[in-house]
């Protein structure tokens, strides 16, 4: 078996320290720790790199502490319109999901769409209903819906009607959830999953569903999951630009997304961060916000989540 990687992150959003209260903070860990275990269970087995970043993300989905799934942002209209998509690194398929309300877990729709080959995106109700068809588990919308995400909302709103926008916090702007994994076979994938941004306009569609931007993978340099303000990321094609650093200039993993992230995203001012493996299983994960949820498993198998600058070691 040859090396495997895995890393995940659970959005650069994340609130100053004292925003929340410590038990509250160790949930978090405690459920991206989880989403680790999820993933590597699969690699650690010998499975595919497309198995482990659909179960690491279905767990974050899963939790109310990431805004994906359950716990999901709230558009203008106080509905949750949800993203994903996930990457196969082999074949360059892919598939995703945009704008549903009903898929509990939209990553394992954008799963079936590449499964079944005939789009790569698929969108609103008609993504809704194909996942009914699909067997999928399908809920209310208010299934998603809790109290943090409803005064999130509120927060924004207020904002917005005082012109103080750009003074919120990433927390109450938004969120993702993503994970990348290299498999034994040195097969690499990505996968990511949102709810888009409190108060985003009705029909927004992020970076998150489009193959490039939030979510890239490409055997032989790199997969990639990102996280920011979404519109930027379509523009610089942030995933397919990290690993076109690798592969045209050579640059490192670590060189490449911290390229990107800290220097051609730096003059618009925009909360951005990002999870990516190479091809030679290394990790990178820069960000340039105060915190970004984020975790990764060593070769030797040692689990490791942060939040801010301190870097928790989980018992194996």
């Amino acid at each position: 078996m040859g090396k495997t990687a895995l890393a995940i992150h659970g959005g650069c959003g994340v609130m100053a320290k004292l925003g929340l209260s410590e038990a509250e903070w160790t949930a978090a860990r405690v459920d991206l720790g989880r989403a680790l275990r999820a993933g590597w269970a699969v690699l650690s087995s010998g499975g595919s790199a497309v198995d482990a970043v659909q179960a690491a993300v279905v767990v974050m989905e899963d939790s109310p502490h990431f805004n994906a799934g359950y716990g999901a942002a709230l558009n203008a209209a106080g509905e949750h319109e949800l993203d994903a998509s996930i990457m196969d690194g082999a074949t360059l398929e892919a598939g995703a999901v945009t704008l549903v309300r009903r898929i509990r877990n939209p990553i394992k729709a954008a799963r079936r769409v590449l499964e079944k080959g005939e789009a790569v995106l698929m969108g609103g109700s008609a993504a809704d209903d194909f996942a009914k068809v699909e067997g999928l588990d399908v809920v209310e919308p208010g299934y998603f819906t809790t109290e943090k995400r409803v005064k999130a909302l509120s927060a924004m709103k207020a904002h917005a009607a005082a012109g103080t926008t750009a003074a919120a916090s990433e927390s109450e702007k938004h969120g993702t959830v993503g994970a990348v994994a290299l498999d034994s076979a040195g097969h690499l994938a990505a996968a990511t999953s949102t709810g888009g941004y409190n108060n985003k306009p009705v029909g927004r569609i992020g970076d998150t569903p489009i193959p490039g931007a939030g979510t890239y993978a490409r055997d032989g340099l790199c997969a990639v999951s990102g996280t920011g303000k979404g519109e930027f990321f379509i523009r610089y094609a942030v995933g397919h630009e990290v690993a076109s650093r690798i592969g045209y200039l050579g640059e490192t993993v670590e060189q490449a997304a911290t390229k990107v992230i800290m220097e051609d995203l730096k003059p618009h001012d925009i909360g951005a961060g990002l999870v990516a493996v190479g091809a030679d299983g290394s990790i990178a994960a820069p960000y340039n916000t105060d915190g970004m949820f984020r975790g990764w498993v060593t070769p030797e198998g040692q689990f490791f989540v942060a939040t801010h600058g301190e870097i928790f070691t989980l018992p194996q």
